[in-house]
């Protein structure tokens, strides 16, 4: 049987309906989406086709951490766009040096790998480590061993869901890439253990996302950088989601005290405009790469670089790394008091919380469809956990209604 095609040049829908229709005949169904079909955006705030609006609660999963078309970042964009936007990495341009020398200033390290998605980063990193480990550490070759977390997520490459636990990521992908060793989130004890002279990294999340905003024990990342220390190993942090300002500090590690040898960054570092990714850390480490051993086509160009030095320049003042602190502190005040009140736990740092919904209340899916009605834009994860991670530019009276709306929810 043939099945229905919609001629080219079809008139334009005219409701939620008939674009979620067009989505549903066209585009590939590797996403599950609420019902709602954006069509304007602006701050906190998003309105659908039919001029409904509704609060962000989920910032493209802190892709969009300063909020939707943040003028500032939108003025760079704009401005970059007048001037030159691609160049391949075959030429220099004058953007690819500054954006560099300020994200690498910004985070404290010395030198930067840019690239696109998140995925692509830690993709990066992992050759990084690899190539390090044989030509430095002397681990003998294609023998190369990456220790990583229980219940990660780092993206969804053939790489990236070799190590990963997550049934649904991981079915029917195989075969699988070999070289990674998995260990309990949170426990030292298991990592040293995990060690051995193949050991070319630990690669981890400071806080686990995709999980439900797992925050590891007290102390736990101060460990890691010691067994690091101690098995000449280098220490990877996974900032793609914690990191730029999400938990009130540039890098979620921060917290901690503690130093990665490298960081992936991604998300918020695109400003929600365009995706931008990066590897920062130290030079002896990322220098192991030389010219035709790695690269992309779009990775560090001109208009990647204008936005990401916008949001370089956002960051330095301090200002979202305060306001992530300040209302994170009112958002977990608020959500701890829902604890036994149709929530079970609350979990997370700053302005990012993972919510579990109590055994006898709606499923997560239920619940962010429910939020969808009362006009908040949520997200559930492992079934019965809602993340929220609204942008930081919310207000205390947005946030204050967006929790409302959690609450009148989780009871039923």
């Amino acid at each position: 049987m043939t099945a229905s095609v919609q001629p080219a040049g079809t008139a334009r829908p005219t409701s939620s309906d008939g674009f979620i229709a067009l989505d549903e005949q066209w585009s590939t169904h590797n996403y599950h989406p609420l019902p709602v079909v954006i069509a304007e955006a602006e701050g906190a705030s998003v309105t659908d086709v039919a001029g409904k609006s509704y609060l962000d609660f989920l910032a493209g999963y802190s892709a969009l951490n300063f909020g939707h078309r943040n003028p500032e970042l939108i003025a760079a964009a704009t401005e970059q766009l007048g001037r030159v936007t691609l160049t391949s990495r075959a030429f220099h341009h004058d953007q690819l040096g500054l954006f560099c020398r300020e994200l690498a200033e910004l985070t404290g390290t010395e030198t930067v790998l840019p690239m696109n998605s998140g995925a692509e980063a830690v993709e990066s990193a992992v050759k990084v480590a690899r190539k390090w480990a044989y030509q430095v550490k002397g681990v003998p070759a294609g023998t190369a061993e990456i220790v990583v977390a229980a219940s990660n997520f780092h993206g969804r490459t053939t790489t990236i869901v070799s190590f990963s636990d997550d049934e649904t990521a991981r079915a029917d992908y195989g075969p699988f890439t070999p070289g990674f060793v998995q260990v309990p989130y949170g426990d030292a004890e298991a990592l040293k253990a995990a060690m051995t002279p193949r050991t070319a990294a630990v690669l981890m999340e400071p806080i686990q996302g995709e999980a439900g905003v797992v925050v590891p024990p007290e102390g736990f990342f101060a460990a890691v950088r010691r067994l690091c220390d101690e098995n000449n190993v280098l220490m990877i942090a996974d900032e793609i989601q914690s990191g730029l300002a999400r938990t009130g500090t540039v890098l979620a590690l921060e917290h901690e005290g503690v130093r990665a040898d490298l960081c992936t960054l991604g998300k918020a570092l695109g400003g929600g405009i365009v995706p931008v990714s990066a590897v920062v850390g130290s030079r002896a480490v990322l220098g192991v790469l030389k010219p035709g051993e790695h690269g992309s086509t779009f990775g560090g160009n001109p208009l990647a670089c204008a936005v990401g030095r916008a949001v370089v320049r956002m960051l330095q003042t301090g200002e979202y790394q305060k306001r992530s602190t300040e209302l994170g502190a009112h958002l977990h005040e608020r959500l701890a008091k829902l604890v036994g009140d149709g929530v079970s736990e609350v979990r997370g740092r700053g302005l990012w919380a993972g919510v579990d919904i109590a055994p006898d209340g709606p499923s997560g899916r239920a619940a962010s469809e429910a939020l969808a009605g009362l006009g908040v834009l949520c997200k559930e994860t492992h079934d019965r956990t809602l993340r929220v991670a609204p942008p930081l530019v919310i207000t205390e009276a947005e946030l204050d209604r967006g929790i409302d709306a959690i609450a009148q929810v989780v009871r039923g």
